[in-house]
């Protein structure tokens, strides 16, 4: 039996079957998956994250800490309640994790990470502060559920539940803003590729919540549609497209990595100057099956005349009705790959991503 979320008595009661998912006993769906990720494009879903880790961190040495721990730069951030996604590096610069990051001030920061790599992350974190000598405290909010409320009337129907004089300033948050609305912390960031928020609020409340969303006609909805979901949007999943084998520049992230200023020396930077200097030789691309089957990660890419590559994700898109993935592939490929599926050789074609963003499909069937 893995670890519950303190909404786990509640999915049982609305029918939710129920898979291990990094240590943590989840939903995966509530009956049709694929209802389920067609409400989240075109109305409104909500999500059980509350298995992901909520780290603070307080004191003078925040700023200091994270511009040498995030391979982004947090000498983007502010104004209070904005946030910046980035990658936590190793020295050789393998994904440690993906997280996101919120200023609310000089001395409270907070991190969202991901579930089954947050016993590893707070580790690093802890030895980093220690060997930098860094004036912080990091605190795990064990207190705290998350629910990711997604979809074109998301944030209307969290807005509701909100207490009146919080209601406009929420609706106000411009994509990755955030801020505390009564003891909810309320951000409009999200892993659908639909606008929505992501709320952080005292895990004896969740219930509750969620019972309201239901009542407001906001669906649940389970982690198979959420990766589906996120595959559409572009996002990738840690452990599948990006692990400490495998650097942002090779993983359609090196948006995520902040050269500038060059004086800022951050964990894996001297790595990734390297390989960057001496050409990275895989990237990871959209692919679009040409023909009948299910892409899956892990299976074989042979691109003709320059080798091999392999799904890291893949699955049947709700949204196109085709099979898509991502891959990583030779830095060259530009057009139609084969993939192996049960013994036989597929064609698929090479797209840009995201496939869907915003309800609009974005690539050419």
């Amino acid at each position: 039996m893995g670890r519950k979320t303190v909404l786990h008595d509640l999915h049982g009661a609305l029918g939710a079957r129920m898979v291990d998912f990094g240590g943590w006993d989840m939903p995966v769906n509530y009956g049709s998956q694929i209802e389920e990720h067609h409400r989240v494009r075109r109305d409104a879903g909500v999500f059980d994250v509350s298995h992901m880790c909520v780290i603070d961190l307080r004191g003078p040495g925040v700023r200091a800490f994270l511009s040498r721990l995030l391979a982004n730069d947090v000498g983007k951030l502010w104004k209070s309640g904005k946030a910046l996604y980035s990658c936590m590096l190793n020295e050789a610069g393998g994904v440690i994790d993906d997280l996101i990051v919120y200023y609310q001030g000089e001395q409270w920061w907070r991190l969202v990470v991901n579930a089954g790599t947050r016993d590893k992350d707070l580790a690093w974190m802890r030895r980093c502060a220690s060997e930098w000598q860094a004036e912080l405290f990091i605190i795990e909010r064990t207190d705290l559920a998350i629910l990711a409320v997604q979809g074109p009337q998301a944030r209307s129907r969290v807005a509701s539940l909100l207490e009146a004089e919080d209601r406009e300033p929420a609706l106000s948050l411009g994509a990755y803003e955030a801020r505390e609305c009564g003891l909810w912390f309320v951000a409009r960031t999200g892993y659908t590729g639909e606008d929505g928020f992501e709320v952080m609020l005292p895990a004896e409340e969740a219930p509750s919540v969620w019972r309201a969303l239901n009542a407001a006609g906001v669906a649940s909805c389970g982690l198979g549609a959420r990766d589906t979901l996120r595959l559409e949007a572009g996002m990738n999943l840690y452990g599948n497209d990006m692990d400490e084998q495998h650097h942002p520049l090779e993983s359609n992230l090196a948006w995520t990595v902040a050269f500038e200023p060059a004086q800022r020396d951050f964990v894996g930077r001297a790595a990734l100057e390297r390989l960057r200097s001496a050409g990275v030789p895989h990237k990871l691309v959209g692919l679009l099956l040409e023909d009948r089957g299910v892409l899956r990660a892990h299976q074989r890419v042979i691109v003709a005349g320059e080798g091999e590559g392999e799904i890291t994700s893949g699955s049947f898109s709700p949204t196109l009705e085709r099979s898509i993935a991502f891959a990583r592939v030779p830095r060259t490929v530009t057009d139609v790959v084969q993939v192996e599926i049960r013994g036989k050789w597929l064609p698929a074609r090479v797209v840009k991503l995201p496939f869907v963003r915003h309800g609009r499909v974005l690539i050419n069937l």
